[in-house]
């Protein structure tokens, strides 16, 4: 039922707007951590120690685990069923027009937006588990769907084991932001390479 009620309601927004809506809830997530951090750090310090750039695990772990990931979501896509990875069509929708450099900057900003309040606050002053689960639970139309939300899930806890390896949230980060953008990267190859193949049959009839 609710997730009928979902479809249609996406159903009847615009790719510019599901686009805008992604780029406002970033920016409502950006502003609930920036909240939660002047409550929740007692020195700017402690918070600025979460961040170290000049860390070569942010290359060897976070583009490694985030490489690793994509070729795994690409395996497991191509022996399971399509239903299984269907979240109504919403990541299809966002990533399949737009531009690789816009692809590149709004990954960047929801890596940057959702490492820093689930890792950076939620995992840091909590645990590993309750950050996962939040995590998984705010991304409310892989509820609808069991091997997306475990697969979510998963995914959350791989990254806040990388943080609590390497206590570097620029790690975390590069991680997500990979995953994120060869896959968005991927769903516009796929959605261009269906467009031919659609008009070349158009033309062969």
């Amino acid at each position: 039922m609710m997730k009928n009620k979902q479809a249609d309601i996406i159903k009847n927004i615009s790719d510019e707007v599901l686009l805008l809506n992604v780029w406002l809830t970033q920016l409502i997530v950006l502003i609930i951590s920036i909240i939660l951090a002047l409550f929740s750090f007692d020195h700017l310090s402690q918070l600025l120690n979460l961040f170290e750039i000049n860390d070569i695990n942010i290359i060897y772990v976070g583009v490694t685990a985030g490489i690793s990931v994509v070729l795994l979501d690409l395996i497991l896509m191509k022996f399971l069923p399509s239903s299984w990875f269907d979240d109504g069509g919403i990541n299809n929708r966002i990533f399949r027009a737009i531009p690789i450099w816009k692809i590149f900057f709004l990954t960047l900003t929801i890596a940057i937006c959702e490492e820093f309040l689930f890792r950076g606050i939620i995992q840091y002053h909590t645990n590993l588990w309750i950050a996962s689960v939040i995590f998984a639970l705010v991304h409310y139309r892989y509820l609808f769907n069991p091997f997306l939300f475990l697969n979510v899930t998963l995914l959350s806890f791989f990254i806040g084991v990388l943080f609590k390896v390497t206590d570097n949230l620029f790690v975390t980060i590069m991680a997500h932001f990979i995953i994120d953008f060869l896959l968005g990267i991927h769903i516009r190859i796929m959605h261009k390479r269906t467009l031919i193949m659609d008009s070349e049959r158009k033309c062969s009839e």
